[in-house]
């Protein structure tokens, strides 16, 4: 249950562009005109240009997109690969630190650099930050604070478990590089461990890990 929530939000502008035309003819006496055809004919025309318009630039936006998508997947990767230190491992070192229970671990960027996040739930309804150098393994702080309701639901989650996060991400670790492991507790009291990994190429995999079977299997993606 990772307790730090990153929203990013992406404004996509639509440009929808129209116009009018007019047309004149001339008649005798009996004579229908062609000017009011004329005239809506072009007006269909243009919403038609506009439509189309409209269409090219929600493309041009997707295509922006999806660039940004693979441009984050090799960040992400970049990232992995630069963190020598497992989430295992960090989870270790969290715990000779503030020990506990570990129910999630986070590869994240912190004011520009790289640490590994781990949340663990020590006595009663404390709960410990620690940030741990994915380089060397040290701790680099701890901010502790107290909060009832989530040592509550971490503990309600953890009885309907089998193992430990360090357990967890090691048997995800055949998927790729772990890059977070945490305890689900949205399963009506039925707890989990989920796995994120990636790639060398930047895919990301969403994994839940049943220690008690050893199964590792596929999970649900983040929203």
């Amino acid at each position: 249950m990772k307790r730090n929530i990153v929203i990013a939000t992406v404004a996509v502008a639509t440009l929808v562009g129209g116009g009018t035309a007019t047309a004149f003819a001339l008649g005798g006496d009996g004579e229908t005109s062609a000017a009011g055809t004329s005239s809506v004919q072009h007006k269909d025309d243009d919403r038609h240009d506009g439509a189309r318009d409209a269409h090219d630039d929600r493309d041009d936006s997707d295509d922006r997109d999806d660039q940004d998508d693979r441009e984050e997947d090799a960040r992400d990767a970049a990232a992995a690969e630069a963190a020598k230190v497992s989430a295992a491992d960090a989870i270790a070192a969290a715990l000779r630190s503030a020990p506990g229970t570990a129910v999630s671990a986070e590869l994240d960027d912190e004011d520009g650099g790289l640490v590994w996040d781990v949340d663990v739930l020590g006595k009663g309804d404390t709960w410990h930050s620690v940030e741990i150098d994915p380089g060397t393994g040290k701790v680099l702080g701890t901010h502790t604070e107290r909060d009832a309701e989530d040592a509550a639901e971490a503990r309600a989650a953890l009885k309907g478990v089998r193992g430990t996060a360090a357990e967890a991400a090691k048997a995800a670790a055949g998927k790729g590089r772990v890059t977070s492991v945490d305890l689900d507790d949205d399963r009506s009291g039925k707890g989990a461990w989920e796995v994120e990994t990636v790639s060398g190429k930047g895919t990301e995999g969403h994994w839940t890990v049943d220690l008690k079977s050893g199964r590792v299997a596929s999970g649900p993606a983040d929203d």
